[in-house]
């Protein structure tokens, strides 16, 4: 029985391994500080700053001229549109958009990663018998697009090849 749950055991960390799967482990980034040229009340800054902070071997500067790369936000904006009605009118499905344009430079003007827009979506059914439910589930919904645009964000910025 022993021996059986061994096997399995291995069986199970050898096929585990042999398909490539690995925690994320943190991101190396081809500077040693950064500035984050946002504003102070920044949801998406926020996030940013504490997944760069746990995530990544860079040090968050308070001063531009003491970074060796500078993050800007350009726009982030948040959309929602409706997607689809029922017989009487009403809103059944609804769409949410959130888009971030950033840009990173060495603070001489020469681009790390030109203006880039980041974007996510998602499809939501709506209850309008429901509205307090529907808006806390569109919160959270955004809340979840916010972390998977910061994730798009540090992924390309691992990436950039200075």
């Amino acid at each position: 029985m022993r021996r059986r749950a061994l096997l399995l055991g291995s069986a199970c960390a050898l096929g585990l391994s042999a398909c490539g799967f690995r925690l994320r482990g943190s991101a190396t980034l081809p500077f040693d500080t950064l500035y984050l040229a946002l504003p102070a009340n920044s949801s998406f800054g926020a996030e940013l700053a504490r997944n760069l902070r746990a995530g990544t071997n860079v040090k968050l500067v308070d001063k531009r001229d003491e970074a060796q790369a500078i993050l800007e936000v350009g726009a982030d904006t948040r959309d929602r549109e409706v997607v689809s009605v029922n017989a009487q009118g009403q809103v059944r499905e609804v769409r949410l958009r959130q888009t971030v344009t950033v840009r990173v430079t060495d603070g001489k003007g020469r681009d790390f990663l030109p203006s880039t827009t980041l974007f996510t979506r998602r499809d939501v059914s709506y209850d309008e018998r429901q509205v307090l439910a529907s808006q806390a589930e569109e919160a959270l919904i955004y809340r979840d697009m916010q972390t998977d645009l910061v994730q798009q964000l540090l992924r390309r910025l691992s990436a950039l090849q200075p």
